[in-house]
């Protein structure tokens, strides 16, 4: 089987490196809008060769998406016109606005996936073999597509060693965007009030744990960011409320003194513990 990947950052480069090394697979190949990105794709060995959009058409027996949402949009179109045997996969973090706008010539070809992996690093240099392995991948509204392309999707999915979910589109982005989505809106809006109240040097000097791993996540790549938070802008204002609803409870609790209360919400956050 041969893959193509369109986006050659953390995603599709990890995806290149664990595909690379799987049976199935007789070549693995990668264009991206950056000219450097694609250089050290091929340096780093993310990918056999470069194709333009165009040979992937021709030549590739599944094309994978790994770019920001918006941008699968636009791209999703320029497929409009592939081979019914091509399996086309997109892995973005928004499903339904790209089941929306796919063009309907490749619906049957389209499988809608989500893999729930990632780091804040981007770019071809954050690519790591180990990636995908053992993480959830949710494939949404398959009923759609045809079987020959849910099944070369679930056996791609299968060999990278990652575990298949199937959603609806409405439902996964209902819950994405409070589990995935808020907490980077969370972490940016963490740090932009640090950094609006502290200098440098107290960052450095006083950061520990707590901080570090909060704001980690805003380091990630703005431009896939506003993209996801565009595309998922309803969901992630009503995940947006839920929390402030509890950050205002909190602040209550602490304005009122009333700290048996602040305690005992407390523990029911740690109930967590039991799910992850």
């Amino acid at each position: 089987m041969k893959i193509g990947i369109i986006g050659l950052g953390l995603i599709g480069g990890s995806l290149g490196l664990c595909l690379k090394s799987t049976k199935i697979i007789s070549a693995v190949y990668g264009c991206d809008i950056s000219r450097e990105n694609e250089k050290e794709a091929l340096r780093l060995g993310l990918v056999h060769e470069i194709l333009s959009l165009e040979q992937m058409k021709q030549s590739c027996d599944a094309i994978f998406l790994a770019i920001p949402v918006e941008a699968i949009i636009e791209t999703l179109q320029k497929l409009s016109d592939c081979r019914s045997e091509t399996t086309i996969i997109d892995l973005g973090s928004t499903k339904f606005k790209i089941l929306q706008n796919c063009p309907p010539q490749i619906r049957r070809n389209f499988i809608a996936a989500h893999p729930m992996a990632g780091t804040e690093n981007s770019g071809p240099q954050a690519a790591f073999k180990e990636l995908l392995n053992g993480a959830v991948v949710v494939i949404c509204d398959d009923h759609g597509a045809d079987e020959v392309h849910i099944k070369r999707a679930v056996e791609i999915f299968s060999f990278a060693g990652m575990k298949i979910v199937f959603m609806d589109a409405k439902s996964h982005d209902h819950h994405v965007a409070l589990i995935s989505h808020l907490p980077h809106a969370i972490s940016y809006s963490l740090v932009n009030s640090v950094l609006k109240e502290e200098n440098r040097r107290n960052i450095i000097n006083l950061a520990g744990g707590s901080f570090s791993g909060m704001s980690r996540i805003a380091k990630s790549s703005p431009q896939m960011w506003v993209d996801i938070f565009k595309q998922n802008r309803t969901n992630l204002l009503g995940a947006i409320d839920a929390f402030k609803n509890e950050l205002d409870l909190c602040v209550g609790m602490i304005r009122d003194e009333r700290w048996d209360e602040l305690e005992a919400w407390m523990y029911e956050a740690r109930k967590l513990r039991d799910i992850i």
